[in-house]
């Protein structure tokens, strides 16, 4: 059996640069830096959820592994009831620094979706005490383009850890 050795390296040259992360400097990795802000600064911790809801696509699956799967309406209402219904006792979400990445994918050289992935930390806020850390996990999501705008499409968020 003869092995045409260029071939295979062409090709791992190929896979090899298709699933790479981009540059932490690079206009993608910020543009997400900025959805992960609105999704979660705004959406999570400030329970904007207008805001948001305009991020999510309509057929969006959330996949938690200790919540279950949810789909938007799903999704949206236990943000409503369990992140944003109580203000004495507010759950947190922040981005652990320098852990987001982004996998950007192309079709035929058009970029129609990325897959971001980090790590997030998860603290306490009571009225009349300090921020507390409760937990951290690992979360990865598949974003779409639609139009010019990110919609997330799907969304896992897994290993929670609390904290001892």
């Amino acid at each position: 059996m003869k092995i045409n050795y260029q071939c295979i390296a062409l090709f791992l040259l190929c896979f090899g640069i298709s699933q790479a992360q981009v540059d932490v400097n690079s206009e993608l990795h910020q543009t997400f830096i900025k959805l992960d802000s609105l999704a979660f600064d705004e959406g999570f911790n400030n329970c904007d959820l207008t805001s948001l809801e305009s991020l999510l696509s309509n057929d969006l699956e959330f996949y938690h592994d200790l919540a279950g799967i949810q789909n938007k309406e799903g999704f949206l209402k236990a943000m409503k009831e369990n992140i944003c219904s109580n203000e004495d006792r507010k759950p947190i979400r922040k981005l652990t620094p320098n852990t987001l990445k982004v996998y950007p994918m192309y079709n035929n050289g058009v970029l129609y979706a990325a897959i971001a992935e980090g790590k997030h930390e998860f603290y306490m806020q009571e009225k009349g005490k300090e921020l507390y850390q409760t937990g951290d996990a690992l979360f990865s999501g598949l974003w779409v383009k639609d139009g010019e705008d990110w919609k997330m499409k799907r969304v896992y968020s897994y290993h929670h850890q609390g904290v001892e």
